[in-house]
């Protein structure tokens, strides 16, 4: 007692450790165990089996390191101090037991704790008395032991494996789910926080590893913290930022919530650092011939799927009470590394992303957090989150175009615009939506306004494909229309994948946007003229076909250009989920939305008639089945009367070149 009295001067320990050393000395092992007799009188102390003895030591101990770890603890760490210590967590003495845990926190703090692989030693014993704690109704003792666990697992140098017995590393799994589910929330946050350190891959990259431990673990966490998040028996849209109050939720639950997506993210890195390591991959030393569920890719699925089932709901719920930037960073960088954990699903899940408004919502905190050059994390973080995500779904609706227009380069070109771009796009929606008409002055060579407008137009093209149409229709017509128009004013033609972006939102949204201009048709067809080919803006969409065959100005020009690849693309084969890139319904692989159009404007009828003699055989015959549909629905004698004769004309030109044909074959 009286020792421990004298501990708390500064001045008495320093005299007492002999810290008039040099540095040299100080790296000296021999010189520490020979200059240093109080580490050395505190290690018998804890040799003895006397448990008052142990726990008055181990004070002792804390009372010395707590005046400065980097001055005393390299004596106690040369003395093998921390072996015993970690001996003596085997006992049931609770006094002991936490007296131990805080001497071993603060030897936590020292590098040379690591290096000597006392950790490695002594992480077996940590994890029995963390086993045998948790049967005790001692709250402080559990998170002290939590918070030793979790400073372990973090300062742990890579290189010195923690684990070296896999049965220890299934123990403390065990450890941490028991822990979760505890019923005090400051546990649970400490144990969640254990869990994301756990995750790191060196810490289990012991094969086999257990992909099945730690998919219960995940599954557990995410659980517990979609039990203790607040319900909201009103439901808003998650993507509604601007009136929430951080304040409305509890500072605890907000933590929680935070470690937990941080714990989610760390097994997310984890998957994605084992796809490299091909011992992790086939998971060997597993059980020979037999059929396990225990690997990467059955784990890689499990993290997929449960983010769609509970991770997104529990966070959008979250986000309909309050905004954190710490909890949306961690959040969207999730959703950025599982684009790469399941490369063959990542054009779903792309999808998906963007038809449940994930674009707009990412805009609308960059725009909340990330102005004036704040949050430069969570800026960086959105800002890649976008560009990935914009790139996957180019190449899930794009694949067709690739292969047959051979258009190397645009998804650099688009990636390189979007890297560039999208980290300065930080503004409301209205503000971008006003910089789309807003035109540079001459001479300035600034491009960062024509960068702003084509990464909102891209934004939006993909957003509005998926069906998330944030913009009103009539407003975004106007804003691209002049966008169409200030880029003419200026002298520039945007690159394809622009022109096509900006073209299908004006065809989207015309019908409830006023009929265009003659000086806007005029710029679209005289933008349109300059490209080699009207392929590389064409989206296979009716709304778009609509639009080219809506205005006489461009149907003169386009038209037969535009039939002619809307009946190429309709041979194409879709699948399902193809069906539903551009928000049309299964009317898309039929003659039925020309049809319409047809009735309307029979001069389309001309166009046709035309394709049947110019086009390839499979084209022809597309035109002839929508051509005997039209008629069968259609009573128009003036137009039977016309399709009778350019029929007969048809039929005569065919069977002329037929004949010429078979002439010189002989």
């Amino acid at each position: 007692g009286l020792l421990k009295e004298l501990l708390k001067s500064d001045h008495f320990v320093s005299i007492l450790m002999n810290n008039s050393k040099t540095e040299e000395e100080t790296e000296n092992p021999d010189f520490l165990e020979g200059k240093n007799p109080l580490p050395l009188v505190l290690k018998k102390l804890l040799l003895t089996r006397d448990e008052m003895l142990q726990a008055a030591s181990s004070h002792c101990m804390a009372a010395v390191l707590i005046h400065s770890t980097t001055r005393y603890a390299p004596a106690f760490i040369h003395a093998d101090v921390p072996e015993f210590l970690f001996e003596c967590l085997l006992c049931k003495n609770e006094i002991l037991i936490w007296s131990v845990y805080c001497c071993l926190l603060l030897l936590t703090e020292e590098r040379l704790f690591f290096s000597k692989c006392h950790t490695v030693y002594g992480i077996e014993s940590l994890v029995r008395s963390l086993q045998g704690v948790l049967l005790l109704n001692n709250v402080e003792l559990h998170k002290q032991g939590l918070l030793l666990f979790t400073e372990i697992l973090k300062r742990q140098p890579v290189e010195i494996k923690l684990f070296t017995n896999r049965g220890v590393c299934i123990e403390a799994i065990d450890v941490l789910m028991e822990t979760v589910n505890c019923p005090v929330l400051d546990v649970v946050v400490e144990a969640v926080k254990a869990v994301a350190a756990f995750l790191r891959k060196d810490h289990l990259s012991s094969p086999p590893v257990p992909y099945e431990e730690l998919q219960k673990l995940l599954e557990t966490v995410l659980k517990r913290c979609a039990d203790l998040s607040p319900s909201q028996s009103t439901k808003r849209h998650a993507s509604h930022l601007a009136n929430r109050n951080l304040g409305r939720v509890p500072q605890r639950q907000n933590q929680f919530l935070l470690n937990t997506l941080e714990s989610f993210r760390n097994a997310c890195r984890l998957a994605m650092e084992f796809q490299g390591d091909f011992m992790a991959q086939v998971n060997a030393f597993t059980t020979p011939n037999s059929e396990t569920k225990d690997t990467l890719s059955n784990f890689s699925e499990f993290l997929l799927r449960i983010c769609d089932s509970l991770c997104i709901p529990m966070v959008m719920s979250y986000l309909e009470r309050a905004v954190s930037p710490s909890v949306t960073e961690v959040f969207i960088s999730t959703l950025n590394i599982l684009f790469a954990v399941v490369p063959s699903m990542q054009n779903k899940f792309s999808k998906k992303l963007a038809s449940s408004s994930f674009i707009r919502l990412t805009l609308e905190l960059k725009a909340r957090f990330c102005s004036v050059h704040s949050n430069p994390v969570l800026n960086h973080t959105c800002s890649s989150f976008l560009c990935s995500l914009c790139l996957n779904l180019y190449s899930a609706t794009e694949k067709r175009r690739t292969s047959q227009e051979g258009k190397f380069g645009e998804r650099e070109k688009m990636s390189e615009l979007l890297q560039k771009g999208l980290p300065r796009l930080n503004y409301t929606i209205a503000e971008s939506l006003l910089l789309l008409s807003e035109t540079p002055e001459p001479f300035f060579l600034d491009q960062s306004l024509c960068s702003h407008q084509h990464c909102f137009i891209l934004l939006l093209y993909f957003a509005y494909t998926f069906g998330d149409r944030f913009v009103p229709d009539a407003e975004l017509f106007l804003a691209v229309r002049n966008f169409f128009l200030s880029a003419q004013d200026r002298g520039d033609c945007p690159p394809p994948h622009i022109l096509r972006a900006a073209l299908y939102l004006l065809a989207v949204c015309q019908d409830k946007g006023k009929v265009l201009d003659m000086r806007s048709l005029s710029t679209i067809r005289r933008i349109l003229n300059n490209l080699p080919d009207l392929s590389l803006v064409y989206v296979h969409c009716p709304l778009l076909l609509k639009f080219f065959l809506r205005y006489p100005e461009l149907m003169g020009r386009f038209g037969h250009q535009v039939l002619q690849l809307w009946f190429s693309w309709e041979d194409y084969k879709q699948t399902e989920a193809e069906k539903v890139d551009f928000g049309t319904s299964n009317q898309l692989n039929s003659a039925d939305p020309l049809l319409p159009i047809l009735k309307s404007n029979s001069s389309i009828l001309l166009i046709l008639l035309d394709l049947v003699c110019s086009s390839s055989v499979e084209v022809a015959w597309k035109v002839l089945m929508t051509l005997r549909t039209f008629l069968e629905r259609n009573e128009d004698v003036l137009v039977c009367d016309l399709l009778r004769s350019q029929f007969l004309q048809i039929l005569q030109q065919l069977l002329v070149e037929s004949s010429s044909a078979t002439l010189q074959g002989d």
